[in-house]
Order: C-alpha cells, then sequence, then structure tokens
C-alpha cells in the first residue's frame, strides 16, 4: 500500500474515533497510539503492516483451532513471533503454515511449547513480568525504551526491535537481572549507533517499507 493511502487510512481512522462510545478515551487511546508510532523506530507505514499481521494471522489461527491452543502473535518489522502452547507437533508446524501466508509476512521464530495450555494466573503473571522489564528498561535509562518490544511468556522474556549491539547488550542484561525472569531470547535486528541514533528523529526515518538498509536479518533466537 502506498504511503499516501495509508496517511488517508490514518486520517479516516481519527475522524472515526469520537464515534465510538467513550469520545474521550477514544481520543486519547488514538493520540497514545500515534504517538507510539512516531516515536518507534520503524516506518509508519511497517508499523501499520505489524498490526495487520497480528490480526490477520490470530483471527486465521483462532479459526483453525480455537480453543484447543493458546498461540500468541507478535510482529515487529514483518518478522512474527509465536509463542504460546499447542498441543503436538503437527499443530506447531501448521500454526507456522498458517502464519507464513499472512501477506507481508518476511520471517517467522516459531517458539511454541507442545504442552497444555496455561493458566490464566500464568499469564498474568507473565504480563506482570513485562511492566517489571519495562520498567526496568526505564530506570536504567541506557536506551530508547520505545526502541526495544517485550514479550513475555511462561517466563521467557523475547525482546524484539532495531538496536545496536550496545543497546540490545543492555536491555538482554536488564531483562536477565529481573525477578521472575526465566530466560531470556534475542530477536534483535542490529544496525550502528549513528544509524540508531537517526531513526529516533522522525525526520530521518524511512519513508518504504521494510528494515533499514543497514540493519541485519532477524537472527536464529538467542537464548541467555
Amino acid at each position: 500500500m502506498t504511503r499516501k493511502l495509508h496517511i488517508l487510512l490514518l486520517l479516516s481512522m481519527a475522524a472515526a474515533l469520537p464515534q465510538l462510545s467513550g469520545c474521550v478515551g477514544a481520543v486519547a487511546v488514538g493520540a497514545g497510539a500515534g504517538a507510539l508510532m512516531v516515536s518507534d523506530r520503524r516506518p509508519s507505514e511497517t508499523y501499520l503492516s505489524d498490526q495487520g499481521i497480528e490480526i490477520r494471522a490470530a483471527n486465521r489461527i483462532d479459526e483453525r483451532f480455537g480453543d484447543k491452543a493458546h498461540i500468541n502473535v507478535t510482529s515487529y518489522n514483518r518478522a512474527v513471533l509465536l509463542t504460546g502452547e499447542v498441543p503436538d507437533a503437527a499443530t506447531k508446524a501448521e500454526v507456522e503454515k498458517i502464519t507464513a501466508a499472512v501477506p507481508d509476512v518476511k520471517a517467522i521464530s516459531n517458539e511454541l511449547e507442545i504442552a497444555g495450555i496455561s493458566s490464566l494466573s500464568s499469564r498474568s503473571n507473565d504480563t506482570y513480568v513485562t511492566s517489571k522489564v519495562k520498567g526496568r528498561f526505564l530506570d536504567a535509562n541506557k536506551f530508547s525504551v520505545n526502541a526495544v518490544k517485550v514479550v513475555t511468556e511462561n517466563g521467557v522474556v523475547y525482546l524484539l526491535g532495531i538496536v545496536s549491539q550496545r543497546e540490545a547488550d543492555a536491555a538482554v542484561e536488564v531483562a536477565r537481572t529481573t525477578g521472575g525472569v526465566r530466560k531470556v531470547v534475542r530477536l534483535f535486528e542490529i544496525v550502528s549507533e549513528a544509524q540508531a541514533k537517526r531513526l529516533d528523529d522522525p525526520a530521518n526515518k524511512p519513508t518504504q517499507s521494510g528494515a533499514p538498509a543497514a540493519a541485519t536479518p532477524p537472527p536464529t533466537p538467542a537464548k541467555q
């Protein structure tokens, strides 16, 4: 989709927000989402594409498996992370196949576990762990917090983002030493320090879809 169409889509979404219930809250959410997109290192087109990938993949997986599996889909720079629990290897493979068929997906890290579906308390704890990691990122103040996406599944923390090697190492160290974290998995795209700084300035972000030219492709998950 062209940049112009994306802008029109954003404007349409903004115009529709006041028609939703709780107009003030809806407008606040829209403004917050816009601010996050501006501060993100991904181009706006890619940011929106990632949201679309997550929705499409999740819907297709749910239609196929329903409550037989617990699967989370996270897309960053069109590289998809699959986490959760599935009953067997065949289901794990089929989920990956379904995801790969979603438009714009360029890579998949299939971290699904063959296990019973996690409990509500386990998922609540994962949410808590994610919030603790993000809070410690803020306290550490060693990199742009918005550059690192945190996903937690069964105590395993997955870190995604377009970052420098220094930022990646700092994020891993903070996450690794956070209470409740069993393991850390890196899923970063590495760029130079200079490029990371340029990407933090919205005026310098790429306008074309995809990762910055100097970014490395999504690596094989590295567990800490």
